[in-house]
Parts: structure tokens; C-alpha cells; sequence
């Protein structure tokens, strides 16, 4: 069985390389992929910085911590989120 080893990806296989990178789930080949397609791809480029954002603003605030929210914590995150995603 022959490997493809094309290093262009489509736009769907880009982000879906972006969620696993954030989750240390992505080889070292995928990882390469990925970077030659956000040198060509404004889309895919923005989506991973704003995927990275989130993932540092959830790690920051320890939200994976705590399973439940009461509502001042889920309108406070939400408010975050929103300003950090119009930056």
C-alpha cells in the first residue's frame, strides 16, 4: 500500500490538524503540513490563533478544574472570551 506524502492539505484537514496540535495529538509530519498550509492560508491562519487563544484562556482561568459553573462564572468567561476573540 502506497503512503501519500503530499504536504498541501485542504482547509478541513488543516483545522483539524490545528485541534490536535493543541492537544499534543498531532506527529511531527502533520505539524509540518500544517505550517506550509497557514503560510499560504489567511483563513486557516486566523482560525489557529484564535483556537490558541481559547485554549490559553481556558488553561489560565483553570476552567478545566471546575466541571460546573454558576452563572456569574459562565457570564464572566463568556465576556472573556468575547473580548479576547476581538482583539
Amino acid at each position: 500500500m502506497k503512503k501519500n506524502y503530499n504536504l498541501f492539505i485542504p482547509c478541513d484537514e488543516a483545522q483539524h490538524v490545528c485541534d490536535k496540535s493543541q492537544y499534543k495529538e498531532a506527529s511531527l509530519f502533520e505539524k509540518i503540513k500544517l505550517s506550509l498550509h497557514l503560510a499560504f492560508c489567511k483563513v486557516c491562519l486566523q482560525y489557529n490563533r484564535k483556537n490558541t487563544k481559547l485554549t490559553n484562556i481556558i488553561s489560565k482561568n483553570n476552567a478545566q478544574e471546575s466541571l460546573y459553573l454558576d452563572l456569574n462564572e459562565k457570564n464572566s468567561l463568556q465576556n472573556m472570551f468575547e473580548r479576547e476573540l476581538n482583539r
